[in-house]
């Protein structure tokens, strides 16, 4: 007997941190912080919000639902929107993959597409234009993704769960950084040795996490893709990352393009990396919210199914 398709849907989707140092626009790490969409099933075309609250994401949701009509080759139907959770929006956290990822894995149960989550990762990516933040948000874990470099395609991703040995101590200033600006103020060209030291950087930090010796991450982000452009956007965030190091974080990153910084950390000295990541911020007088998180392993869940 076919199931009736569902009238509402709810899924969670995790936030993520991006680049993890020199992985640029390549690793990820989803963590427990989250993002909730629901999808209610309308008689228009297209998306609506629930609330106005929820009118700010309405066209990234729609370029993510006419993606995944016209991928599927489903039929295109009308839905109202609505978002709720703790991912802060232009905080380096992955807010827009938690909508968009949100969007086309609720229209894949509303429409009984039975996508499967690589299928999700290939759409998310290609509305991302690149995994970083995609492939953690749908799979959970630890990510490395690897893209066609002509087409953007979505070729594989390799996936590590982290365990509970280690917190990702999390300070999102408050200050919003938006992607688009992070990007535009890269250099189009890198020198060359600079380009080496961030590919042996990366190298290491993912043998590192792969191989469960967490203990050889300390001190081995050295990044010269981004962060140095980057970091100068945001006062104090270079001091934090520092400063979590110092009171006893084995490394420590800028969080996508920002304007979060991450540190890992072992649980015992966390919520002192904590503290002192925030003091760097409160001495530039720029508040900040300190997250103690664990890795999400599971990536994003339909929540609840409503007829």
């Amino acid at each position: 007997m076919k199931s009736k398709l569902p009238n509402s849907v709810t899924v969670r989707v995790p936030g993520s941190t991006s680049n993890c140092g020199a992985g640029f626009d390549t690793l990820g790490l989803a963590l427990k912080i989250y993002n909730r969409i629901t999808l209610t099933r309308g008689d228009w075309r297209g998306a609506q919000p629930a609330t106005d609250r929820d009118t700010a994401g309405l066209n990234m949701a729609d370029e993510a639902g006419r993606l995944f009509f016209v991928r599927t080759g489903i039929e295109e139907f009308g839905y109202t929107l609505a978002i709720e959770g703790d991912v802060p929006m232009s905080r380096g956290l992955g807010s827009s993959v938690t909508l968009r990822a949100g969007v086309v894995a609720a229209l894949n149960e509303l429409a009984g597409a039975k996508l499967t989550k690589d299928d999700l990762c290939s759409l998310v990516t290609q509305l991302e234009g690149h995994p970083d933040n995609a492939t953690p948000a749908v799979l959970g874990g630890f990510c490395v993704a690897r893209c066609d470099p002509h087409t953007g395609e979505l070729l594989g991703v390799l996936r590590k769960p982290i365990g509970r040995d280690l917190v990702f101590v999390v300070v999102s200033p408050d200050q919003e950084l938006e992607t688009k600006k992070a990007r535009g103020i890269l250099p189009k060209e890198l020198p060359y040795f600079d380009a080496i030291k961030s590919v042996n950087s990366a190298a290491y930090v993912v043998a590192a996490i792969l191989s469960g010796e967490y203990d050889r991450l300390r001190d081995a982000v050295c990044d010269f893709l981004h962060e140095p452009y980057r970091l100068p956007l945001i006062p104090g965030a270079r001091a934090a990352i520092d400063s979590g190091v110092a009171a006893g974080a084995l490394t420590g990153w800028l969080s996508g393009s920002g304007s979060s910084v991450l540190c890992v950390a072992r649980p015992r000295v966390a919520a002192k990396v904590g503290r002192a990541m925030a003091a760097a911020f409160a001495a530039q007088k720029l508040p900040s919210t300190v997250h103690l998180l664990q890795a999400d392993n599971k990536g994003l869940a339909v929540v609840r199914r409503r007829a």
